[in-house]
C-alpha cells in the first residue's frame, strides 16, 4: 500500500528453533513471501532470529557461524520473488570479530550490513562475551558474493517511493541515553528498525511500549520493533515476541504476548516529512554526522488502505483516561477564563444563551470559573435575546438551564429594536436576506457589551473552532467578545464536553443538556417553520460537522494535500456518506476556509486546547486574502 505516501510494514516473529539454521530460515522465507503477498513493502524480523538470540557460547562454533553464511545466501536469492525490503537479524563476523547485525536485503541483493552498537552485558545479558560493540563510520564487508556498506550509520532509501526511507538499530540501541536511531532520523530516515530479542518480565511490556512510541515522537518517526518469540524461550528466560509498530506516538500496531506472528501497519510517510518539515526549525536543525544512502527498489502498489482513522480526531479516545482527559479540556478552558476575570477584575460575566450547544459549554466553563475564585453564580448575567427565529425549545432550554446552574436570567426581545434599525438603514423586513440575519446577530452583540460595562463585567464569547475554521459568524457580532472560551474547541468536542459536564452536574441541567445535545445546530435568525421547529438549520447550509471536524484536523494540523484528505474521508466514511457528498463538502470547506480568513484575522483572546488552533497570535498565520484555487485545482485534477 504506497497510495499518498501510505507504506504497508511488518513485524515478523517466527516460529523458530534455537540453532537450527535450515528450520528458521524456511520460517522467515515463509513469513516474509506471506507479508509481501499482504502487501508489506519492509519486511523486519527479530535480533539473531536465523540462528537463535539464546544460542550462548554455540555462537563461536564454525559450524554455526558457516551455516548463517549459507541460509543467507539463500534467503538473499530467494528475495527475488519478494517485492520488499527485509531486515534479517543474523551473527556476522568480520576481520575476526563477530558482530550482532541486521542485514538489509531486497531483490535479490543483499543491500547493508548495520552492526549492534551498544552490547548489553548487565543482569541476564552477557553479549560481550560473543559480540563486539560497532565502531565508528561505514566501512565494507564482502558477504554472500556482494560487497556492502558495513557500519550504524547507513539510510536506506528507496528509489522508486517517495519519503520512504529506513534505518536500523538492534535492541539496546534503543534503552541507552543516547540511541543510533536519532542520528539516523537527523540524516533523514523516517522509518527505524529495530531488531530485538527482549525477554519479558512483569511490568516490561508496557515500559517496552512506552519506549517505542516515546522515541516515535521524538524522532518524528515510524519505528517498527520486532521481538523474538517463545522459540528462543530456554533455561531461565522467556520471551513473549512483543511487537509493536509506531508513528509520531501513536501506536499502530502491536501483537499480543507468547503470540508468534506478524503485525501489519500502514504507516504515513508523507505525514513524518510534513511534520518533520513544520518543526525543522526545532527538531532538525542539528548537523548529523554523516550517514551512507543506499538506494532500494521496491514497486509502488495500491490496494485497500487497511490503516483507521478515527471520525472524530478532535474527541478523546475511550478508555481508562477518557476522564482524565476530558476534565483536563475543561480545566484548560476554565482556568483560561480564570485569568482573564483575575488580569481585569471584573466583577461579572455577561453571556448570552440562546438554547444550544455553544453558549451551553460557554456557560458550563463560566460556572467552573467561578467556582474556582470563589464566587457567586448570581454575578453571572445570563442573557436570552429572543429574535424573529427563537422557537419555544430553545427559549425554554435557555430559561431552564440558566436556572439549573444559579446564574442570573435576563431577557432582552430584540425584535423591536431590529425592525426600528430595519427603519433607520431602509431594509425591508420581508427580504430575509444577510442583512436580515447580520443585523439580529450584531444587536445581540451590542446588548451583551453595554450589559458588560453597565454591570462591571466582561463578555464571555461562545463561537467555536469549526464555526471558526467555516466563518459561519457575524462579523462583529457573535464573532466578538472580551474571552472566548470556545475558540479552541471544534464542534464535535463541544458535544462531547457538554455530555460529560451534564452527567457530572446531574438533575435538571442535565435533563436540559440533554435536550439541547438533541436540537438541530441552527442560528436561528429565519423565523421558524409553520409548526414553530426550527427552520434554518446550520450543517443545511455548511455541510456536517463531523465531517468538517475531520477536513479540519487534517488540513491544519497535518497539512495533507486534498487529494489525500478526499481519499482518507472516502476510507473512513463509506458507511456513512457517498463519494459526492464528501466531494461536496470538502470544497466548500477549502472556499469557506479560504475566503472566511479575514474573521480569524481579528478574532479576540481563547484559549488553546488541542494542536490545532486558528488564532493568529497562536499556531495560524495564514493571509487573509491567500486564493484557493490551487487546492480546488488538485481536487479536480486529482479525481480518483
Amino acid at each position: 500500500m504506497n497510495r499518498y505516501g501510505f507504506v504497508r510494514v511488518c513485524a515478523v516473529t517466527p516460529e523458530i528453533r534455537v540453532a537450527d539454521i535450515p528450520f528458521n530460515e524456511n520460517s522467515m522465507a515463509s513469513a516474509a513471501a506471506d507479508a509481501v503477498k499482504k502487501g508489506a513493502a519492509l519486511v523486519v524480523f527479530p535480533e539473531l532470529s536465523l540462528c537463535g538470540y539464546t544460542c550462548g557460547d554455540l555462537f563461536n562454533q564454525r559450524a554455526l557461524q558457516n551455516g548463517v553464511l549459507d541460509a543467507l545466501g539463500r534467503l538473499v536469492e530467494r528475495s527475488k520473488e519478494w517485492d520488499a525490503l527485509l531486515f534479517i537479524g543474523a551473527p556476522i563476523e568480520r576481520d575476526g570479530r563477530l558482530y550482532n547485525c541486521a542485514v538489509a536485503v531486497c531483490g535479490g541483493r543483499l543491500l547493508g550490513v548495520v552492526p549492534k552498537k551498544n552490547i548489553p552485558n548487565y543482569g541476564e545479558f552477557y553479549e560481550r562475551r560473543y559480540f563486539c560493540p560497532a565502531g565508528k563510520g561505514v566501512s565494507e564487508i564482502e558477504l554472500c558474493g556482494f560487497k556492502v556498506p558495513f557500519g550504524t550509520n547507513i539510510v536506506f532509501k528507496s528509489e522508486r517511493i517517495p519519503n520512504f526511507t529506513v534505518s536500523a538499530e538492534i535492541c539496546e540501541d534503543l534503552w541507552v541515553p543516547a540511541p543510533p536511531s536519532v542520528g539516523h532520523a537527523l540524516a533523514g530516515a523516517n522509518i527505524i528498525v529495530n531488531l530485538s530479542c527482549s525477554d519479558e518480565v512483569a511490568g516490561k511490556p508496557e515500559y517496552r511500549r512506552d519506549l517505542v512510541k516515546m522515541q516515535s515522537s521524538k524522532l518524528i518517526c515510524g519505528y517498527i520493533y520486532c521481538d523474538s518469540g517463545n522459540g528462543e524461550s530456554t533455561t531461565d528466560m522467556v520471551f513473549s515476541g512483543h511487537d509493536v509498530i509506531c508513528e509520531n506516538g501513536t501506536v499502530l500496531g502491536e501483537s499480543k504476548l507468547f503470540e508468534n506472528g506478524a503485525v501489519y501497519a500502514d504507516i504515513d510517510c508523507d505525514k513524518l516529512d510534513g511534520e518533520r518539515n513544520r518543526c525543522a526549525s526545532a527538531y532538525y536543525c542539528a548537523e548529523p554526522e554523516e550517514h551512507l544512502a543506499v538506494g532500494f527498489a521496491v514497486t509502488p502498489r495500491g490496494g485497500k488502505l487497511e490503516r483507521k482513522f478515527p471520525k472524530y480526531p478532535f474527541v478523546p479516545n475511550g478508555g481508562s483516561k477518557l476522564k482524565e482527559r476530558t476534565e483536563l479540556i475543561l480545566d484548560l478552558q476554565t482556568m483560561g477564563l480564570v485569568k482573564r476575570l483575575r488580569h481585569t477584575g471584573a466583577k461579572t460575566v455577561v453571556i448570552g444563551i440562546s438554547g444550544g450547544l455553544d453558549s451551553a459549554l460557554a456557560l458550563l466553563v463560566t460556572c467552573r470559573a467561578f467556582r474556582k475564585l470563589g464566587k457567586d453564580a448570581r454575578d453571572i448575567i445570563a442573557v436570552t435575546m429572543p429574535g424573529f427565529g427563537t422557537t419555544g425549545k430553545t427559549l425554554k432550554s435557555s430559561t431552564n438551564l440558566i436556572g439549573a446552574v444559579g446564574a442570573t436570567f435576563k431577557k432582552v426581545e430584540i425584535a423591536p429594536s431590529v425592525l426600528k434599525h430595519f427603519e433607520d438603514i431602509g431594509h425591508d423586513p420581508a427580504v430575509r436576506d444577510v442583512t436580515y440575519e447580520n443585523a439580529q446577530a450584531r444587536m445581540r452583540t451590542m446588548i451583551l457589551m453595554d450589559l458588560a460595562n453597565k454591570s462591571g463585567g466582561l463578555v464571555v464569547g461562545t463561537g467555536d473552532l469549526s464555526e471558526l475554521a467555516l466563518g459561519w459568524a457575524t462579523y462583529n457580532g457573535d464573532h466578538m467578545s472580551m474571552y472566548a472560551v470556545n475558540a479552541g474547541v471544534p464542534k464535535t468536542l463541544v458535544k462531547h464536553l457538554i455530555a460529560f459536564e451534564a452527567e457530572r452536574l446531574g438533575g435538571e441541567a442535565q435533563k436540559t443538556l440533554g435536550i439541547i445535545l438533541d436540537t438541530e445546530i441552527s442560528p436561528e435568525l429565519l423565523p421558524p417553520d409553520p409548526s414553530g421547529n426550527i427552520a434554518q438549520k446550520t450543517e443545511d447550509i455548511v455541510g456536517p460537522y463531523m465531517l468538517h471536524d475531520f477536513f479540519l484536523y487534517y488540513i491544519v494540523r497535518w497539512g495533507f494535500s486534498p487529494e489525500k484528505v478526499r481519499y482518507i474521508a472516502r476510507a473512513t466514511f463509506a458507511d456513512e456518506f457517498d463519494s459526492g457528498e464528501i466531494d461536496k463538502w470538502l470544497k466548500n470547506f477549502y472556499k469557506r476556509f479560504f475566503s472566511q480568513q479575514f474573521k480569524r484575522s481579528c478574532i479576540p483572546d481563547g484559549v488553546k486546547v488541542g494542536t490545532v488552533t486558528l488564532s493568529p497570535r497562536g499556531d495560524w498565520r495564514m493571509p487573509s486574502d491567500a486564493s484557493v484555487a490551487l487546492w480546488l485545482k488538485c481536487l479536480e485534477e486529482g479525481e480518483d
